[in-house]
């Protein structure tokens, strides 16, 4: 019997493990149709926010993928809000919802990195989707929606495309006003870098574009109201996009605070718009969906869409990461270089992944959300993996490593002691556009 050790700092690793063995609860393979069942306890939360601990985890996308079916089926979420850019989503939207044709494959996510989105376990996640929302009227279906801001050039063409329908007039406006950002469109980290050296930014053209489309939204709404809501994202993604690449030199504290203050607001955004039954579920990396004010980016300064769900929410948000211990992960030696399929090392010694391994459950669900005695137990700093769409297994401490305090990060971890690696699909072409981007996505 383990000692009841309230202090954290008192347990030994030994105990710890034990306790963890305890506390955690064996899940069947994710393709077993038993696997979600565990899932139901955080059906009454308003928003479930489901980590990976990779970008190119096939196990990570599957879970999630396993976990939200069960959510959307039994118990009545119907927004789907990702790490992704808005229009691309919107592809993958408009297709579940019997809007348009698949295409999403041909013509969606061809930013770098293409294999995040375009894999096949989305395709399958999206053929499931389509046809759950086969049987329901169009203001029941389940939407899937992007959160990130790096469209610039997408997001303008879909304003753009959408002024010309409604208010042509309003749409040669919108164009000159766009325009400044125009020689940016493929490259805007290079627009970034010119105003840093003092070049004149684009920032009040923006600005002056949101405000005059927000202006017309009564008369839009009754010209077309179903595209009214579309537009007005996207105009706020090429605001925050054309803030986030200006920002992006000045340090990547700002630039990642921005991006993920973007990603907050459009997930209240989403909700607001669905009313009062709406339910979201979020998937993205731990780096984003764990509360940043437990981990060693807090510390330095940075937020995430965690920790803000948290603030806001409070109990309502259901914080859930995922690790692993080894096997294959698809990822990129740099930025904008080919895909390749890694082999993951061994989790170190002094890492959270090492005392799951030592408990010996292959795969599991391990919460304390309601378990004061664990929760308090797994209170200390301690180091955890993150692995984007870059792995750089010989610099794996300095590059994939960071402190955290598992219990105040998360409410609950998937434990996944070996995975694969995503199977890419369709085109794999990458667009000529350079984005850099921070830790741990690209180091």
């Amino acid at each position: 019997m383990i000692r009841s050790r309230l202090q954290s700092a008192d347990m030994s690793d030994d105990d710890l493990v034990e306790l963890i063995r305890q506390r955690a609860a064996a899940l069947p393979p994710v393709d077993d149709p038993e696997f979600a069942e565990l899932f139901d306890r955080f059906a009454d939360a308003r928003v479930v926010l489901i980590g990976e601990a990779s970008h190119g985890t096939s196990e990570f996308y599957r879970a999630r993928a396993a976990i939200t079916r069960r959510l959307v089926e039994r118990h009545g979420f119907n927004i789907i809000a990702v790490e992704a850019d808005w229009p691309d989503a919107a592809k993958i939207d408009r297709y579940t919802r019997h809007q348009d044709p698949s295409t999403w494959i041909e013509r969606g996510f061809k930013r770098f990195p293409t294999w995040m989105w375009r894999n096949q376990d989305v395709a399958d996640f999206a053929a499931w989707l389509r046809m759950h929302n086969e049987s329901l009227t169009p203001e029941q279906r389940v939407e899937f929606r992007g959160l990130d801001v790096y469209s610039l050039g997408s997001s303008i063409r879909e304003v753009l495309d959408y002024l010309d329908r409604v208010d042509p007039l309003a749409a040669s406006a919108a164009r000159r006003r766009y325009g400044c950002l125009s020689p940016w469109h493929e490259e805007p980290a290079t627009y970034g870098r010119k105003v840093m050296l003092g070049e004149p930014s684009c920032e009040d053209q923006v600005v002056e574009q949101l405000r005059v489309l927000l202006d017309q939204q009564l008369d839009y709404l009754d010209r077309d109201g179903g595209s009214f809501f579309n537009a007005e994202r996207n105009a706020r993604v090429v605001l925050a996009a054309e803030q986030y690449y200006r920002t992006m030199y000045r340090g990547s504290t700002e630039s990642w605070n921005l991006r993920d203050r973007h990603m907050f607001d459009t997930l209240r955004a989403l909700l607001e718009h669905r009313g009062d039954e709406a339910k979201a579920v979020v998937w993205a990396h731990n780096s984003h969906i764990g509360n940043a004010a437990s981990t060693s980016m807090g510390w330095g300064g940075e937020f995430n869409i965690g920790e803000l769900c948290r603030t806001a929410f409070g109990r309502d948000a259901v914080l859930i990461g995922m690790a692993t211990d080894r096997g294959e992960v698809a990822a990129a030696d740099d930025w904008d270089e080919p895909m390749q399929v890694k082999q993951i090392r061994p989790s170190r010694p002094d890492s959270w992944e090492q005392l799951f391994l030592r408990a010996g459950i292959p795969a599991s669900l391990t919460c304390w959300r309601d378990d004061e005695e664990l929760r308090l137990a797994l209170a200390r700093p301690r180091l955890e993996r993150a692995i984007g769409v870059i792995y750089r297994p010989t610099t794996e401490r300095q590059s994939h490593y960071f402190q955290a305090i598992l219990s105040e990060q998360f409410d609950a971890l998937i434990w996944l002691e070996q995975t694969s690696a995503v199977t890419p699909i369709g085109p794999q072409q990458i667009d000529d556009q350079i984005v850099p981007d921070t830790y741990p996505f690209g180091e």
